[in-house]
């Protein structure tokens, strides 16, 4: 990632200024098997999400020319003495190196970076003067701040004023990655805090100040003199943190590191498809759900429900990768599951997916189960999808139209008896290994029956199962055929779902109208009741920012008609 992270400081004597600063150099460079040093110890381990993995430490061994800033600085203004050669990381996977000093090696960067250090510890601040904001331009990059006060018992207002600033040029990359930075930035401040509230404590329980300056006589001119000498403790020896800087160092490089990997480009053809932009919306939601309770947790233990960056996407993703780790053997594709149920059972159940009633399966299997989901899931956008994978107990449709069960669950009359859900249940034919079973001999151990209480006939419609019957039924066509097939059949349904959402709900025509529609686009005929029924069920498949243009288009031309 084109960024650095600066810690900054507002001195009493000096103002504003910039303490430590890491930044990245892609390569060229010199191998890293080629750099010998030492390794210095930090504190990583204090988070274990937080692993700098590929990550080597070393102290810099070549001389850096840095530039002199504050021939007369205090101990507040310095991090690293002048003889220090800085800190390097390098990371084995990439080449890059993150090298730490008290100041960026480049001169246009020192002023960029001095820029943002005075306007974070200035006039950008937010409301209670601590947390984080966003400010920036074009001409001197954007900036990502996060102020807070560390405190001390010989400061004024027994506190002093630090700010964190990570800066780049990609202002939508910055804004993107907010919720990351905010998360992880919060656990390098909070345990700077902690640490630096525990010498503060022992301080004051050996010498209270606020009684000391209560009962010492102030005098105008010798005020200056009793400030100078306390406002040049260092960070250092507010928090008596012997490895502060290589501490930090080791922070600022990971996150350079995880920042920069964890969002990558990908060229699209066209717009984003609804799936897409649902999953986005879904990792956008579950990033700012978990900041609200770290932050509702008041920066103490974690809360039960976070998860680390690599779980998001949870409920769509990561269970389809889960399936695969558990033993015995798993359906494999929609042909697979068609060849193993029959077409007659298979077309019912998919009429179910399709039509938005609940699936239940019912088995002792769940990597079975788990893998029937993860095939019948890819008939459905994503929006529509809600899925338990197994549970011990019944889930109301509402909640899940995808529920797996233990055998022994029992089924509630009210569904059993409802025609908009279908139970499979699974029974083992003869006691066997299922772990050492292929999966070519589901048939072998596993009985399935199909039950619902639906009268309705399922030969008819709807016409993209239709079609995609015919895929799965012609054997010259390989799987991955007919996955693009299946793809490109969602992707014509998804537009007819979109424009009979425009048509009904947002313009409000009537029924009559909306029949036109349908003829139009081709969802009446045989099978008409079953294609209106998908449509309606796929319009919960449409992704928020969709249903928010279309409304905000509405309006502006409402506007500018009245005008």
């Amino acid at each position: 990632m084109n960024a650095l992270v600066a810690l900054c400081h507002f001195c009493e004597l000096h103002g504003p200024r910039t303490l430590f600063c890491t930044e990245a150099l892609h390569p060229p460079s010199p191998s890293p098997s080629s750099q010998a040093g030492m390794t210095v110890p930090g504190d990583r381990d204090r988070d274990g999400d937080r692993e700098g993995e590929g990550l080597t430490m070393r102290v810099n061994q070549s001389p850096v020319s840095y530039i002199k800033v504050l021939l007369f600085a205090s101990q507040g203004c310095r991090s690293l003495p002048a003889s220090h050669p800085g800190f390097v990381s390098i990371d084995d996977e990439t080449g890059i190196r993150f090298l730490s000093h008290q100041h960026p090696r480049q001169p246009q960067l020192f002023s960029v970076v001095r820029q943002a250090c005075v306007r974070s510890l200035s006039c950008e601040v937010c409301p209670g003067r601590e947390g984080p904001i966003f400010f920036g331009d074009e001409q001197h990059g954007f900036v990502f701040s996060h102020t807070f006060f560390i405190k001390d018992s010989l400061a004024r207002g027994f506190q002093r004023w630090y700010s964190i600033v990570m800066v780049a040029m990609d202002r939508i990359y910055l804004i993107n990655s907010w919720p990351f930075l905010l998360r992880h930035l919060r656990l390098t401040i909070q345990s700077l805090q902690s640490t630096a509230l525990k010498v503060f404590d022992g301080e004051q329980g050996v010498c209270p100040q606020r009684a000391v300056r209560m009962n010492s006589v102030f005098s105008p001119a010798v005020f200056p003199h009793q400030r100078s000498g306390n406002a040049a403790r260092s960070l250092t020896s507010l928090t008596q943190h012997p490895n502060l800087w290589a501490s930090l160092h080791s922070s600022f490089s990971w996150l350079l590191k995880a920042c920069g990997s964890r969002l990558t480009e990908k060229l699209l053809e066209g717009a984003p498809t609804e799936d897409t932009l649902v999953l986005i919306e879904r990792q956008t939601e579950q990033e700012e759900e978990m900041s609200c309770w770290e932050g509702a947790d008041g920066g103490g233990s974690q809360s039960p429900r976070y998860q680390p960056e690599s779980e998001l996407g949870h409920d769509f993703l990561c269970e389809d990768m889960k399936s695969n780790e558990l033993p015995g053997p798993k359906f494999t594709s929609l042909r697979h599951l068609r060849q193993v149920l029959g077409g007659a059972e298979f077309r019912q159940l998919a009429w179910h997916v399709l039509m938005g009633n609940q699936v239940i399966w019912r088995g002792a299997d769940p990597g079975l189960i788990q893998s029937a989901f993860t095939v019948l899931k890819s008939l459905l956008p994503v929006g529509c999808v809600r899925s338990v994978p197994y549970s011990a107990q019944y889930e109301e449709a509402y909640k899940c139209n995808f529920l797996g069960l233990s055998p022994d669950v029992p089924i509630p009359t009210h569904v059993s008896s409802s025609e908009f859900s279908v139970l499979v249940d699974i029974s083992t034919e003869r006691c066997c290994q299922i772990s050492t079973v292929g999966d070519d001999d589901i048939c072998s151990i596993y009985q399935f029956s199909i039950s619902s209480a639906n009268t309705q006939p399922t030969d008819r419609g709807p016409t993209l199962l239709n079609k995609l019957e015919v895929a799965l039924s012609n054997e010259n066509l390989s799987v991955d055929v007919v996955s693009h097939c299946l793809l490109c059949l969602k992707e014509e349904w998804m537009n007819k779902v979109k424009v009979l959402f425009k048509f009904s709900n947002v313009d409000g025509r009537g029924g009559e109208d909306t029949q036109k529609v349908l003829a139009l686009l081709g969802a009446t005929g045989p099978g008409e009741e079953d294609n209106v029924r998908l449509l309606k069920f796929w319009r919960s498949g449409l992704s928020k920012t969709y249903k928010s243009h279309l409304m905000t288009a509405v309006r502006g031309g409402e506007r500018s008609l009245s005008q």
